[in-house]
């Protein structure tokens, strides 16, 4: 999934192994999205400089649910996790992605320079395998076409609601519909 969805919108991304994956999942360090026991979304955490840094990383969504909500309680509830497993670490990640950007800021991460991020090379070496790596390195490592974005410490994340079906959205227009017609005539009216 993570790697047919970085080739169609041709950006870069940091290869995994499926074992390096299965090892994240066995130690509580990921979060898998299921429908009916097929995984539709994942994402996982990575520390670096001695649990200083903490990335969350490699969130997916499988297209047919996408657009839904998923991947934002998805990277809410890697968030929680990560505060939780690592309360003192620095919580971060870099994306290409407009929308991962917009979900990032709606938890409160601000962006940041490359600078404010871990020096481990073993993050920076992940950075390889990007078809924007040679960016990275011309740029001595202060900037690339990701975007670094950090998340204060200790950020309360609400729940996160359900979302609306056609039937309740449908609903609560024809409520909304039934109180407006009632002020402006002053009628009575049951649906």
């Amino acid at each position: 999934m993570i790697q047919d969805a970085a080739k169609k919108r041709g950006t870069g991304i940091a290869k995994r192994t499926p074992e390096y994956l299965q090892e994240k999942m066995a130690e509580g360090k990921a979060v898998i999205a299921l429908d009916n026991g097929e995984a539709v979304g994942f994402c996982y955490i990575e520390s670096w400089q001695g649990n200083k840094f903490v990335a969350n990383s490699g969130l997916i969504v499988a297209e047919s649910h996408r657009k839904t909500g998923l991947a934002k309680k998805i990277k809410a509830r890697i968030l929680q996790l990560s505060q939780e497993t690592f309360p003192e670490s620095r919580v971060f990640g870099i994306t290409t992605s407009l929308a991962v950007m917009k979900i990032n800021s709606d938890l409160g991460y601000k962006p940041v320079t490359f600078s404010e991020l871990t020096e481990d090379e073993k993050f920076w070496n992940g950075c390889k395998s990007c078809v924007n790596y040679d960016i990275l390195q011309r740029n001595n490592r202060q900037n690339c076409l990701c975007t670094a974005m950090v998340c204060p410490p200790k950020v309360t994340i609400a729940p996160l609601k359900a979302p609306e079906t056609r039937w309740e959205k449908f609903r609560g227009f024809l409520q909304e519909r039934k109180a407006r017609i009632k002020r402006k005539y002053n009628i009575k009216i049951d649906i």
